[in-house]
């Protein structure tokens, strides 16, 4: 029997110190720490899939919450299905006692465990959920106040206009109206056809 750790964070910035703190005081080999850095929402991550190739009958894996298993209510009863009856592995959910596939192997113990892991997997994907649609609140309020996302719109120089006309008299190259705009050749033309149309308009 070997013990394995999981470990997951929903992006590269986040930090996953306290989920490997707690593996390491239960004397998991950091070569048995399976790290993700991407989103609950599916199983379909690099090292989860490493680790699934890993896990034999009899092995045991601990993940620090269930919401570090996955987001997705039906996704996490499917896996914890494949993991515990198909694979024969041992599942223990630090920070929820009850979800520990080594005791309570009888009826009603099984009976309770599968009641605190839908609840716990209904709480994970509301979670997730609620995230999303805070995100979606938080962005049309930072529009209607004017924030403007995305890269910011690089603007020519005050003189853009006379060096587009040196340039067309042929008295600066390509080149030299660049450097002079700081501008890069697409945005450049972007703002070339911005000024024509402007002129149109006068």
């Amino acid at each position: 029997m070997k013990t394995y750790g999981y470990v997951r964070v929903s992006s590269t910035d986040q930090n996953e110190d306290r989920q490997l703190l707690a593996m390491e005081e239960l004397g998991i080999p950091s070569e048995r720490i399976f790290i993700d850095k991407q989103s609950g929402k599916d199983f379909n991550r690099p090292y989860y899939n490493f680790l699934m190739k890993e896990l034999k009958h009899g092995d045991l894996l601990y993940i620090k919450g269930i919401d570090r298993l996955g987001r997705n209510y039906n996704e996490i009863q499917n896996q914890w299905r494949i993991l515990t009856k198909e694979r024969g592995v041992d599942i223990v959910v630090i920070d929820m006692p009850l979800l520990d596939t080594r005791l309570h192997k009888d009826l009603i113990g099984t009976f309770i465990s599968d009641i605190v892991l839908q609840i716990l997997s209904f709480v994970s994907q509301s979670e997730r959920e609620n995230i999303r649609t805070r995100q979606k609140e938080g962005i049309i309020a930072a529009k209607a106040r004017g924030v403007s996302f995305g890269r910011p719109v690089k603007k020519p120089p005050e003189n853009f206009s006379t060096l587009v006309k040196q340039w067309e008299r042929g008295d600066l190259t390509f080149e030299q109206v660049l450097t002079q705009t700081r501008l890069t050749e697409a945005t450049f033309y972007r703002r070339l056809r911005e000024l024509r149309i402007l002129k149109r308009k006068k």
